[in-house]
């Protein structure tokens, strides 16, 4: 079985004084889910500005690690999507 791990893109990060974490907001998908390459999956928050997350593969969400309501690192894994 192979996976993915949906993470916030950096760039996301270099443009805006955001700082290290932001808010998911919400998720617009469950585990169980089917996604394709490039939907969006979270809307995230960062310095007073909303952001999709796009799934960076399809495939289904296996797991989401980070709840909605919840502040995450740069880097930090939201969901892991199961490919095969």
């Amino acid at each position: 079985m192979s996976t993915l791990d949906v993470v916030a893109p950096a760039d996301f990060w270099k443009d805006i004084d955001a700082g290290t974490e932001a808010l998911l907001d919400s998720w617009l998908v469950a585990e169980g889910d089917r996604v394709a390459l490039g939907q969006p999956v979270a809307n995230v928050v960062l310095v007073k500005a909303n952001y999709e997350v796009a799934a960076p593969g399809a495939g289904t969400i296996e797991r989401i690690l980070v709840r909605a309501e919840e502040t995450f690192a740069a880097g930090q894994p939201l969901a892991v999507i199961r490919t095969s």
